[in-house]
């Protein structure tokens, strides 16, 4: 019998991901604060639950993607939060991008109740979480990892045992997601700088996606700082900014210099501040252009 699972959080990389497992017949219950996005999967044989305590009752696995550690912290321990509803056994999956603090508290407020905790951020845009081609990043006890695994070869396409602290795997996350926005800061740069000197921005794209810059960061983002692809969003802008306040957060804590995350932050709050939140992270290339005098 396969096991129960609930997911909590149906943005755009949780709903693709409990889809999954409705299409390869695990019994799921879905729960998400707007909860016309939980009706939808209900065609699909998904159990929609009022509250994340009752998208719990009788899970065995509980997976959860949601926006920040506020919200989080608000369907674990809040008022009818999932905690105090899991069964002895049953396991929490933590998916978002969160303070490695966060995760590590979690865990303990898990083994006092008779749970357990993973963390599990992922890498990987909404149409990989359709396609179940996700890169999992994975933290907490090896055995409760083992346990896990099956059930994530319907999501990514590898994993990786990041350690047995519960942190561990966010660490990674942010240090990847501060990459990530590096490489999108350090493209818009450059494709400026050739566009004005004579360049098409595509031509750059294909070029150094195709030698020396040959992955899919700069291949796949470069290609929509290239063409002003910036809706509808992969990933929000305003999320990723929230990111890289969690990065600077835990670099303090840890005492990091991080002189260029300073320069990310700025970046990413004026395009906010210009109504961009809602667009592609990769649009901070929108106020790169303008900085230059090209209108973009």
């Amino acid at each position: 019998m396969k096991p129960v699972i609930a997911y909590l959080g149906l943005g755009g990389m949780g709903m693709p991901m409990a889809k999954r497992f409705l299409d390869a017949g695990y019994p799921t219950t879905v729960w998400n604060r707007s909860p016309d996005k939980a009706a939808a999967l209900a065609s699909s044989g998904a159990r929609i639950a009022l509250s994340p305590a009752d998208a719990v009752a009788g899970a065995d696995f509980v997976f959860t993607m949601v926006a920040d550690d506020h919200a989080l912290d608000d369907i674990v321990l809040g008022d009818q939060g999932l905690l105090g509803a899991m069964q002895p056994g049953a396991m929490h999956v933590s998916m978002s991008t969160i303070l490695p603090g966060t995760s590590r508290r979690l865990a303990v407020a898990h083994g006092e109740r008779g749970t357990t905790y993973v963390a599990a951020p992922v890498f990987g845009r909404p149409e990989a979480a359709g396609a179940g081609m996700l890169w999992i990043c994975l933290s907490g006890a090896s055995g409760d990892q083992d346990r896990l695994i099956p059930l994530l070869t319907h999501l990514c396409r590898q994993h990786y045992n990041i350690g047995s602290d519960p942190g561990a795997a966010n660490v990674l996350k942010l240090a990847g997601n501060f990459m990530i926005a590096s490489a999108i800061e350090a493209m818009s740069e450059a494709f400026v700088f050739g566009e004005k000197n004579g360049l098409d921005q595509k031509d750059l794209v294909e070029f150094f996606g195709g030698t020396i810059f040959s992955c899919p960061i700069y291949q796949n983002y470069g290609r929509f700082i290239a063409t002003q692809n910036f809706e509808p969003a992969g990933f929000r802008l305003a999320l990723a900014r929230k990111d890289l306040h969690l990065v600077a957060e835990t670099a303090r804590t840890s005492n990091v210099p991080m002189p260029f995350l300073t320069t990310l932050i700025n970046r990413f709050t004026a395009r906010v501040a210009k109504g961009g939140g809602e667009l592609d992270w990769t649009s901070i290339a929108i106020d790169v252009a303008n900085d230059a005098g090209l209108e973009k």
